[in-house]
């Protein structure tokens, strides 16, 4: 079995932790920032009543890998249009992701409404109240989200782990061991539960992460404006001589917490020596040929054909214009003619590869992949049938266009 990590990475003083604990409420009860969701959990306060967990697991979803500036806007219309699960089982994946349509990471909404549906028709309406059931039974919850609405929504005394409180808590107790491996989140989440405030659970884990979020960021940390530096090793390591240090720092035998001999403190980096993380795998790069065919429509307005991705897999269920993706290192004349085969399917006419204008190209960066769109146009002259053995199609103006559930890649297109 691995060595357990020393005292100084763990929270092993009562006394202490209970100080901590005290002083980040404290702060956050002065400094919150007066978010929609908080305001729902405040009218909450004493009934928790039905709307309240919904409130929670909504905006927890759509805080992931997504900024709160970018929430904010989603999330009122959300919870104005569905404000209860049984609302939101009854809508359909098209109004879901309509509406989610420019936020990212699109299975997200799906799950929601999967998961909405699966409350409605198998548990009676009632969410699950422990983080434990949470994550077992409703798809698309994993062990954050569900320690997230447990503390917030029911007063689970159980802690969070995200990329903020990772931040924080390997400051506050100088981890420098590879933050995102398996044995290091395990022990950040055994802390988490540990320091995690028995009477103020959900207000507790909304502190930490707020702190991360607001004072304790990635780069240039306020650190003289955080209300638990008295606690944070890393703090008290940068006001010490440099030598004293790097001896201490460089971990002591085969300590699982602490960072590897061959990374030595770096002076120039202070508190943000830690979280350390494994290199990120670059994304890999792609090419896709993309056709905006244009007709005339009835009202003499352009419409523009759009087309229905797959149920699953990336940008699951939203519409696109016609889209081929390309074999790198592809000659232009060579892409032409394979975009004007594919566009024969959709045209039920041949199309001439040199009649599709090269309008220029459109870089998209999603969380693994480097997207290159090589846009081109066609205007068609009379109407055009649609077959309806293909994929969902549809001929859309341009507001009906940007109405759509589509993607931030197809707007920028």
């Amino acid at each position: 079995a691995p060595a357990p990590p020393p005292a100084r990475h763990l929270f092993s003083d009562a006394a202490e932790a209970a100080a901590l604990r005290g002083n980040l409420l404290a702060w956050y009860d002065r400094c919150k920032r007066d978010l929609p969701w908080r305001a729902l959990v405040r009218g909450h306060i004493g009934k928790r009543g039905p709307a309240l967990p919904p409130a929670v697991w909504v905006s927890e979803i759509m805080l992931q890998q997504t900024q709160v500036a970018t929430v904010i806007d989603y999330y009122n219309r959300w919870m104005q249009k569905w404000p209860t699960l049984q609302a939101l089982a009854q809508a359909s994946l098209e109004e879901v992701n309509e509406l989610w349509a420019g936020l990212g990471y699109y299975s997200r909404g799906k799950r929601l409404q999967e998961a909405a549906r699966k409350v409605v028709s198998e548990l009676a309406g009632q969410m699950p109240r422990r983080a434990e059931d949470l994550q077992k039974l409703l798809p698309g919850v994993g062990r954050y989200t569900a320690g997230a609405i447990a503390s917030i929504a029911f007063g689970q005394a159980t802690g969070v782990v995200d990329g903020n409180v990772i931040r924080v808590l390997c400051r506050l107790r100088c981890i420098g061991a590879d933050s995102s491996s398996p044995a290091v989140l395990d022990r950040l989440w055994d802390m988490a539960n540990v320091l995690v405030d028995r009477s103020r659970p959900g207000d507790f884990n909304q502190a930490l992460m707020e702190l991360g979020a607001t004072v304790c960021v990635p780069k240039a940390p306020l650190c003289r404006e955080c209300p638990v530096k008295q606690h944070c090793q890393a703090w008290r390591r940068v006001s010490v001589a440099q030598t004293t240090v790097t001896l201490v720092f460089a971990g002591v035998g085969d300590c699982p917490l602490c960072p590897p001999a061959t990374e030595p403190w770096d002076s120039s980096l202070g508190v943000t020596n830690f979280p350390r993380k494994a290199a990120k795998k670059p994304p890999r790069a792609m090419r896709t040929a993309t056709c905006v065919l244009e007709r005339r429509g009835y009202h003499g307005a352009p419409e523009y054909l759009v087309v229905q991705r797959p149920s699953s897999g990336l940008l699951a269920g939203l519409w696109e214009f016609p889209s081929l993706p390309l074999a790198q290192d592809l000659q232009e004349e060579k892409e032409r003619e394979e975009l004007a085969d594919h566009l024969q399917a959709w045209t039920g006419r041949p199309v001439a590869a040199k009649g599709l204008r090269f309008m220029g190209e459109v870089i998209h960066i999603f969380s693994h992949i480097h997207q290159t769109y090589v846009v081109y146009s066609l205007h068609l002259d009379g109407d055009v049938t649609l077959d309806p053995a293909l994929s969902p199609s549809r001929w859309v103006t341009e507001d009906e266009f940007h109405a759509s559930a589509v993607s931030t890649a197809m707007k920028k297109v």
